[in-house]
């Protein structure tokens, strides 16, 4: 019976199959019920198959969330199933990353895919809510960038995710996936970052962290929404100004009030809840550092709203409190710092403030055995206690407290040259009184310190403390250097700080102490001698000083890396920068540094410097006790202006052995040039002084010229003016001839005959030798014109040439640094440009003289003319008187003929006339 039963049993089905079935029904259902069932059967496979059902459903999944969105039920399973499909099980044959991206490429590839899920959220039902935010996280995740910008275009979508954070459903808050996926959308999209805070989502995100309990009693939420904060307000200075226009600034300080009401209070914080606490607290004040970031645009207005909302006190206060995790205060520091760095008013108003004094409460610990947390501390000026902090001895575990302090001091004096020079000033004067000061960085630093073996910290902190004050500031340089131990007056050597820095180096590495404290040194002397001919010349004072440091590179070739390189760098640097006078003397110390050294073994120190890790990979390594290993000290050995400063100068400092010691490296100090090559000057000084005495023979010799031609002008004035004379005097003769020719023409007509072929003839000969003398004045003229025209242009090209040999040459002595030369060079062009100008003006006055020449031969040509005219007009006359005389005879004759008596003395005058003729 049971065989025959079986035999009629229909054949078993494998998973494959049913699922093909399942997504079969599901496609061609009609009625709801049959969907649900349908969906039901799939989600069953769904963690073990996601591969097949997803080939075989997913877009029937995906229809049936817009088909069914009003039914609860359906929707909840088509979700979970969903889910499931991206969150397969580990042991599944079919589980794969690749599922995930394949799932959500078909949710992003076409919009309203995504605006289904958007639509789930204005439902009230908890797991329609709570599955949708959970599968937007998950396509999130695998393609953020295409789900990002399928809610932003979705007109709603914004709004609607972050109208989830008012949810006060405890599953969701616990859940906290609103912020999960908040935070996964925001990060990388600034336009999505800026529509979100407008939604009102910062005001939320506050009510949030209130509700649970604030910093120090908020669990995971709260970290999640500081998370929402940083991610909506990094490198997005829109959003940070409307969280400050808001004034929402006042929120941050409110919150770290109550972090330390908490912690004052009798109860004090649980000490289950004080890690969650730190973790929060940690998150605020990396939030806050997000408004202070070097560069960025609102830095300084951040900095104020911060300072007027309190926010300043409160983080100081966290930095000094006894039971705040060393981390936190830390962090607390450096946030401080960030809040005061580079701007000046809060910079002088932070020296104002006071803190709680932890001298006081290492004391009260080493007295009672114990620190009274709840009692109140003595109050000291933040400034001490800082220093206090950073160079007082303590646990290695307090290093990140030490160095975010000395970062705190270091971006109180930053940009502030008053600030720095009044700090410095108070240490040199603390350290001449010989007062007890612990926290005196000079003291330190050019004293015995008996703590500098057993804590290298120290004195590395206050080196870069007197770095960060001398660096690139003269005024400091030249105060320091007046600091100076022992009476010359009482017979004591006097040893200057220069010379104290670099014995306690040089003492240190004979010690066998720690390298950080050589470095320390280092660090110190490279910046204060870079640049600077007086450091350099202190330093060289002590003879033995080169002698030693050479020696250190030599020694410590292959043990110590970074003293070997930083010594090298510190000769090149002082080779580079000492002078001719220095008082070891230029060539030698390249001949110390040539014979001793070598030009490949310092190339090959200062390298091997520069490819250190400690140098090249600064940026990437950890500056704080994490980099520590073995339990050893931190692996902090440089300051990062120093890094900079190094990697900056590295090509300079490596090539300062090849320069010839001949030859000085200028310097500009407080817009003073310093440091030049004395035979360079010698030798271009005397050049000079052979050029001017040439200008000055050049200038005599047109001075020469110049009288010479004032003479033949003046000789041609004359002739032209004994000319004129003679032609006004002919003139004159030959208008009185004229005047009086009528009255005495029958009297005088032969002696005015005679008289006027005389005065023709002389007048001739008159105009002849002038025409001759003015021709050959003429002819002199030109030639002493074309002889002084000619010996001009040559002197002229010959200057012209001496003047472009000279400029080129003083051309390439400007290139070797010649300011010295600038003075002589400007006043020798004057004098050129004076002498081109007289040579100009001789030449126009040569042209003026021809121009008179030629004129002058004109006029002679136009009287030449009126005397042919006037002698014209003579003949004219002579004729016309003729014709008289033949008349009157003619009358006579005629007068004879009608027997008129004509008289003997008339016939006797005429006879004689004419014998006279005759």
């Amino acid at each position: 019976m049971f065989r025959i039963l079986e035999a009629q049993a229909p054949a078993k089905q494998n998973a494959t199959a049913t699922i093909a079935t399942l997504c079969g029904r599901l496609q061609s259902a009609t009625l709801l019920e049959d969907r649900r069932a349908a969906i039901l059967g799939l989600r069953s496979f769904a963690k073990i198959y996601p591969a097949s059902v997803a080939s075989g459903a997913l877009r029937s999944l995906i229809g049936c969330l817009a088909k069914d969105l009003e039914d609860v039920d359906t929707t909840k399973v088509t979700l979970e199933t969903l889910l499931m499909l991206f969150n397969p099980d580990e042991s599944s044959p079919e589980a794969s990353d690749d599922i995930s991206l394949w799932l959500a490429d078909e949710f992003t590839q076409r919009q309203e895919n995504i605006t289904v899920l958007l639509d789930l959220l204005e439902t009230n039902d908890f797991y329609s809510r709570l599955y949708s935010l959970q599968l937007i996280s998950a396509i999130s995740t695998a393609r953020p960038e295409r789900t990002q910008e399928c809610v932003g275009t979705s007109p709603v979508g914004v709004s609607r995710l972050v109208a989830t954070l008012d949810d006060k459903r405890e599953a969701i808050r616990s859940g906290m996936d609103r912020f999960t996926f908040t935070s996964a959308l925001t990060p990388s999209s600034p336009e999505l970052q800026k529509v979100v805070a407008y939604e009102n989502a910062f005001d939320r995100v506050f009510a949030i962290i209130d509700a649970e309990g604030s910093l120090t009693h908020g669990g995971v939420p709260v970290q999640d929404c500081l998370s929402l904060l940083a991610n909506l307000l990094r490198l997005n200075t829109s959003n940070q100004n409307l969280f400050r226009e808001n004034g929402w600034m006042k929120k941050f300080a409110i919150l770290l009030k109550d972090v330390l009401r908490e912690q004052n209070s009798q109860e004090g914080v649980a000490e289950w809840a004080q890690p969650q606490r730190d973790k929060n607290l940690w998150g605020l004040l990396a939030v806050i550092r997000l408004f202070l970031l070097r560069g960025s645009v609102g830095a300084q207005a951040n900095q104020r709203s911060f300072w007027q909302s309190g926010g300043l006190a409160q983080a100081l206060e966290i930095s000094f409190h006894p039971s705040v995790d060393v981390n936190i205060r830390s962090e607390a520091l450096l946030t401080s710092a960030d809040l005061i760095r580079g701007n000046s008013q809060l910079q002088e108003s932070f020296a104002q403030l006071d803190v709680a004094s932890l001298q006081h409460q290492e004391q009260t610990r080493q007295v009672n055995g114990h620190a009274n947390g709840k009692s109140p501390l003595p109050r000291t000026n933040v400034i001490s206690a800082l220093l206090d902090l950073a160079l007082a001895p303590s646990s290695l575990q307090a290093f990140d407290v030490r160095l975010a302090a000395c970062e705190c001091i270091k971006a109180y004096m930053l940009g502030h040259a008053p600030i720095r020079l009044f700090f410095l000033r108070r240490a040199i004067e603390g350290h001449i009184s010989d007062e007890d000061e612990p926290d005196n960085i000079l003291t330190i630093l050019v004293g015995n310190d008996a703590n500098r073996s057993g804590d290298p910290y120290r004195v590395w902190i206050a080196a870069v403390l007197l770095f960060h004050l001398l660096h690139d500031d003269f005024e400091a340089k030249n105060m320091t250097m007046k600091v100076a131990e022992g009476d010359s007056e009482n017979g004591e050597e006097v040893v200057t700080c220069i010379q104290a820095l670099t014995g306690n180096l040089i003492t240190a590495e004979q010690k066998g102490e720690d390298e950080r404290v050589t470095i320390g040194y280092l660090m110190i002397l490279c910046s204060w001698l870079y640049e600077d001919h007086d450091a350099v010349n202190d330093f060289l004072n002590e003879g033995s000083n080169v002698q030693s440091i050479v020696q250190l590179v030599i020694q410590n070739s292959q043990s110590r890396v970074l003293v070997c390189g930083l010594c090298a760098v510190l000769l090149g640097t002082i080779y580079e920068f000492s002078t001719k006078d220095s008082p070891i003397p230029r060539a030698t110390l390249h001949q110390i540094l040539a014979t001793r050294l070598g030009r490949e073994q310092f190339a090959d120190r200062v390298t091997r410097l520069r490819e250190h890790p400690m140098v090249r990979d600064f940026e990437v390594l950890p500056q704080n006790l994490s980099s520590s290993q073995f339990g050893g000290l931190p692996e902090v050995y440089f300051d990062k202006t120093f890094v900079d400063f190094i990697k900056d100068n590295f090509s300079r400092i490596i090539r300062a052995i090849d320069r010839a010691p001949g030859l000085e490296v200028p310097v500009v100090a407080n817009g003073v040039q310093k440091g030049i090559s004395r035979e360079l000057v010698d030798s271009l000084k005397a050049q000079v002084e052979d050029r001017n005495q040439t200008i000055q023979k050049l200038e005599t010799d047109v001075l020469t010229i110049e009288r010479k031609l004032g003479q033949e002008q003046a000789d041609h004035r004359k002739a032209k003016e004994t000319a004129v004379i003679e032609l006004n005097r002919i003139k004159n003769v030959n208008e009185a001839l004229q005047w009086n020719h009528e009255e005495d023409s029958q009297r005088i007509l032969k002696e005015n005959r005679d008289r006027h072929l005389e005065d023709q003839r002389a007048h001739e000969e008159d105009i002849r030798k002038a025409q001759h003398e003015l021709q050959k004045a003429k002819a002199d003229s030109e030639a002493a014109a074309n002889r002084v025209r000619e010996r001009n242009d040559a002197e002229v090209k010959d200057l012209k040439a001496t003047v472009t040999r000279l400029r080129n040459e003083l051309e390439k002595s400007s290139k070797e640094h010649v300011q010295d030369l600038q003075t002589a060079h400007e006043d020798w062009t004057a004098k050129l440009e004076s002498l081109e100008a007289r040579l100009q003006r001789a030449e126009d006055k040569t042209a003026d003289a021809d121009a008179r020449a030629k004129r002058l031969q004109g006029e002679a040509e136009a009287k030449e003319t009126a005397r042919e005219k006037a002698q014209s007009e003579l003949d004219d006359l002579l004729m016309v008187l003729g014709d008289l005389e033949e008349k009157r005879a003619k009358d006579k004759e005629r007068l004879k003929a009608l027997g008129e008596q004509v008289s003997g003395s008339e016939d006797e005058g005429e006879e004689a006339k004419e014998d006279d003729v005759d």
